[in-house]
C-alpha cells in the first residue's frame, strides 16, 4: 500500500512546511462529502497517530489513516499550475466516478 509524489507535489509539501516553520509531514485522508460520496483532506502534520501509515518521498512524509488508505492506495499527489490557478491534484486509480464540479468521488 502506497502513495506517491510527483517532484512539483514534493517541491510544493516542502514550500509549505517550510513557510508553516514547523511539522512532519501531511496527512491526506477522505471523508463523506459532496454529491459522489467522498471528498479529499489534507492538513499538516505536527504529532502523527500510531496507526498511521507512512509514505515517505525524499523528504517528505505522508501520513494516512488505515481506513483512508483503503481508497487512496495507488495514489499520485501532483501540484499543478494553469493560468492563474494552482493547487494538489490527486490522480487516484481506485475512483470509478467524480461529481460535476470535481469535489468529489465515488469509488
Amino acid at each position: 500500500m502506497a502513495l506517491t509524489m510527483t517532484s512539483a507535489a514534493v517541491r510544493q509539501v516542502r514550500k509549505s512546511i517550510e513557510k508553516r516553520g514547523k511539522g512532519q509531514g501531511i496527512r491526506i485522508g477522505v471523508k463523506t462529502s459532496g454529491c459522489s460520496g467522498l471528498s479529499y483532506v489534507m492538513e499538516f502534520v505536527d504529532q502523527p497517530q500510531p496507526e498511521d501509515i507512512v509514505c515517505a518521498q525524499d523528504d517528505v512524509k505522508i501520513f494516512v489513516d488505515p481506513k483512508s488508505m483503503l481508497y487512496l492506495d495507488g495514489t499520485e499527489l501532483d501540484f499543478t499550475r494553469e493560468g492563474l490557478n494552482e493547487g494538489f491534484r490527486f490522480n487516484n486509480p481506485n475512483v470509478k466516478d467524480t461529481c460535476g464540479c470535481g469535489e468529489s468521488f465515488t469509488v
